[in-house]
């Protein structure tokens, strides 16, 4: 396995360089880049909201309102179609999904139903279904009565229909307001993802995009009076509609429209000539030119309305007709009011109302150290990793180290080609992978030890190591790819930076480690031609360590049942310290202008804006406040209005660095995904070591497994730490970290099984567990340095993702020693051990219990 052929060689060092190449532009910024030629690459990096600064918001559309407004169509061209056919009716009306209309002669049903038959034909479907679908179906078994009835498949060609067309209003939107790449893309059904990096205003890019701006311009009723109209009844026709002054002005107004906003052809804010004052001026088509000439010929001296969202913007008098198709709108404009209004009447209305369900934006700053932070952690990690290695390995460390090197670009350059997406989880995951990608190199020169000093030459010692350790090295990383693929498919946001990240990772460590450590070690070995492996300058296990740890495993069993059951009551008596991912709510980063932050006057400040329960607490630095406001009774819109009242309150006193909002909606559905995700992990483990060992060893790992969840959710309900969406993540890394020190014991069980068929398995498995215990000691070293230096440096973000795998780290090398291995005992894997358990092995003394 050491030899290379020349082609070989330039193969694996023309990877290398690549990666190097791919991943220089990120050590430059991209005015230096822009001026070097263009055949260099330049591609970086892209950022996540977290890191640059940005919103993440998701919206979802009512469907409510798609099917109140097919009912209002249908009425309307029921009466048409039933004048049209002079056929009398009565009690035209609708409820629910349904309309109906009596007809008055019952002699004339049939001929009603042949009038009304087009709002019963199939529809095509197009892009959106496929086919042709029926929208709407009729039911007239009550005599005289017709009903249509909206069918499940028309919702659903209209919703489908609708979004294509809200994604195109809310593009066209975000575009005008000049942001650099933004991101707008269907999720699902019925919602609709915007993503805007960079943004200053994410107040108002929310007010822009969640607006549906369906203006109409329609006459006011002059036939009775206002008041009266709302002390009665207003006439049949006409509708009390509200200005948008404070206090708001009522006016009577006709329902009939004269013109509405799909008629404007141009839309642009400009002043007034004469009193300077911020309006709107627009052009019709020569439609709506026509119609609107039509409208003020035919009421000179009328007052009529121009309307946006049943609400009166202003409602001038006609002096004289307006023939040249243009006019002006004014109501009180500010200058940017009446830039986003004009906004919002080119891009067009939507269809239906986008309600504003998830929410996370991010100011600059806080991206800023958030990078700084990361780029700390990661030096200071590598650092202690790199330092460790050299102790542990001498040369041999050396040359992991380069291989670390390599593995490290490598990350940072398929990022940078795949165009992946970095966030702060991702910049944790590759923190973590430099701990963790260092346990192939562990696990190779382990066992080049064990095989020198079995007496194999150096040279066969080292071409033996790698040989036997490649198939625990697959197997180990398999399990942790499995774990990451399905927080990946599952999770959102930073988490699935995270998992993309990590993932990378994983698959870069086996290569570094298995080819390119291996290419270095045949270089070394035909250039030094050495006699001895290279000494360390430390020994963590010595050589020949014999730890009798099945004698104590009735011991740790008890333990971990006890912490076990003290764990799952604490979890379902303790309320665990949810975040705002799984239980909804909101959380407001502030960060003080001036000195540091008084807490008490922001806690005494926001228990009088009657938002219910508020938690204010220090977040890292003394001018940090984090602030967490519980969810809101009044669904997803009562939400955004906590997050108003909050900026009103304190944006004169506090920049505000980060607002994450999740209505009740999302959070159920993350904290199913959630679930749905931890048994999909354990079930793609189970059946991948079912297949690669015996059904003992995959149920022994499972258990293991658990055992370390339920001991980290304890470490939650007991820390208060907060669990949100990077806690699963940690735990769902934890699921692959424990299983990959586990197979690496099973591993050595199996291989050891195969050696010695006579010797009791307590025995076996001491030496089994013995025999890795230095790699087991060392790849846990590395990865707790690496998560340290996150813990110490990595920021305040991230800080629940940390601490939760620092712990998981140390509890699942406990557990793949002290309980996954026993288990084997407990499954019978020899049966024999029970019964030769006490016996003595080759003259030795009787294994201990």
């Amino acid at each position: 396995m050491l030899y290379f052929s020349r082609l070989k060689m330039i193969l694996i060092w023309l990877a290398v360089a690549t990666t190097f190449i791919l991943a220089a532009p990120n050590l430059f910024p991209a005015s230096t880049l822009a001026q070097l030629p263009s055949w260099v690459p330049k591609r970086q990096m892209t950022l996540g909201l977290d890191l640059q600064g940005g919103s993440h918001i998701l919206l979802q559309m009512d469907q409510n309102d798609l099917v109140k407004a097919q009912l209002e169509t249908t009425r309307d061209e029921i009466r048409t179609l039933l004048r049209d056919a002079k056929l009398g009716y009565t009690g035209l009306g609708g409820t629910g999904k349904t309309v109906q209309v009596r007809i008055t002669d019952p002699n004339q049903i049939d001929a009603a139903k042949t009038a009304l038959k087009p709002l019963t034909d199939p529809v095509a479907a197009g892009l959106f279904t496929g086919g042709s679908i029926q929208e709407m179906s009729l039911d007239d078994s009550e005599a005289g009565v017709l009903k249509f009835t909206v069918t499940d498949a028309g919702v659903k060609y209209r919703t489908s229909a609708a979004l294509a067309q809200s994604i195109e209003v809310v593009e066209r939107r975000v575009n005008e307001l000049g942001t650099t790449e933004p991101i707008v893309q269907r999720q699902g059904d019925d919602r609709v993802l915007v993503q805007v990096p960079g943004l200053q205003d994410p107040q108002r890019l929310k007010e822009i995009i969640g607006q549906t701006a369906k203006m109409t311009f329609q006459m006011v009723d002059t036939s009775m009076s206002v008041q009266d109209a709302l002390n009665g009844r207003p006439p049949a026709g006409s509708s009390v509609l509200y200005s948008q002054d404070d206090p708001p002005v009522p006016y009577l107004v006709e329902n009939r429209v004269i013109v509405s906003g799909e008629d404007l052809a141009k839309a642009t804010a400009t002043y007034n000539s004469q009193t300077n004052e911020p309006v709107v001026s627009f052009t019709f088509n020569s439609r709506g030119a026509t119609h609107f000439g039509q409208a003020t010929q035919q009421n000179v001296g009328k007052p009529f309305a121009i309307i946006l969202d049943n609400q009166v913007i202003s409602a001038p008098v006609i002096r004289e007709p307006i023939l040249g198709g243009s006019g002006q709108i004014s109501g009180n404009f500010t200058a940017e009011s009446a830039n986003d209004l004009a906004v919002l009447l080119r891009a067009g209305a939507l269809p239906a109302k986008l309600t504003v369900i998830e929410e996370r934006t991010v100011g600059p700053g806080l991206g800023q150290d958030s990078i700084h932070a990361g780029k700390v952690a990661g030096i200071i990690g590598s650092i202690l990793v790199v330092a460790f290695m050299f102790v542990a390995y001498g040369f041999l460390g050396f040359l992991a180290n380069i291989a670390l090197a390599v593995h490290v670009a490598m990350i940072v350059g398929l990022l940078s080609l795949l165009g992946a997406t970095l966030t702060l989880p991702g910049i944790a995951g590759i923190v973590l992978t430099i701990g963790m990608a260092v346990d192939s190199n562990v696990l190779i020169y382990e066992r080049i030890r064990e095989e020198r000093r079995a007496g194999r030459s150096v040279i066969q010692a080292i071409d033996t190591g790698f040989s036997k350790a490649l198939a625990t090295i697959v197997d180990s990383n398999v399990t942790s790819l499995i774990a990451t693929v399905v927080l990946f498919y599952l999770g959102t946001g930073p988490v699935k930076g995270f998992a993309i990240t990590y993932a990378i990772g994983i698959l870069t460590t086996v290569f570094t480690a298995f080819t390119f450590t291996r290419l270095l070690v045949s270089i070394w070995l035909r250039r030094a031609r050495p006699k001895e492996l290279p000494r360390a300058p430390v020994t963590f296990i010595p050589p020949g360590t014999k730890i009798p740890f099945m004698g104590i495993r009735r011991w740790t069993f008890a333990l971990s049942s006890l912490l076990s059951v003290l764990s799952v009551v604490g979890f379902l008596t303790i309320d665990i310290n949810y975040g705002i991912d799984f239980k909804g709510g909101s959380i407001i980063e502030v960060q003080s202008k001036q000195g540091d932050a008084d807490i008490g006057d922001i806690r005494s400040r926001l228990s009088e804006l009657n938002i219910g329960e508020v938690q204010v607490q220090q977040f890292g630095a003394p001018n940090d406040v984090l602030i967490r406001v519980g969810t809101q009774e009044g669904g997803e819109n009562a939400e955004q209005t906590v997050i108003d009242k909050v900026r009103g309150e304190l944006q004169d006193t506090y920049d505000f660095r980060r607002v994450e909002v999740v209505g009740p909606t999302v959070s159920g559905e993350l904290a199913k995904q959630g679930t749905i995700a931890m048994l999909v992990a354990l079930i793609g483990i189970l059946v991948y070591v079912w297949f690669r060992f015996e059904w003992q060893f995959a149920v022994g790992a499972i258990v293991a497994t658990v055992h370390d969840v339920v001991m980290t959710l304890g470490f939650f309900v007991i820390t208060g730490l907060e669990f949100n969406q990077s806690s699963l993540a940690a735990i769902l890394t934890i699921i692959g970290y424990s299983l990959n020190d586990t197979i690496v014991v099973y591993d050595r069980v199996r291989e050891d099984l195969r050696k010695y068929k006579k010797m009791p398995l307590p025995q076996l498995l001491n030496n089994a567990i013995n025999e890795t215990l230095s790699r087991t000691t060392l790849t846990s070293v590395t990865t707790i340095l690496a998560l340290l230096a996150l813990v110490l440096f990595g920021g305040e973000v991230i800080r629940s993702f940390t601490m939760a795998m620092l712990f998981g780290v140390v509890f699942g090398t406990y557990s793949s020693i002290f309980i996954a291995a026993p288990l084997l005992i407990l499954f019978r894997l020899r049966p024999q051990a029970t019964v030769d358990e006490e016996k003595p092995v080759g003259g030795g003394k009787a294994v201990a219990t």
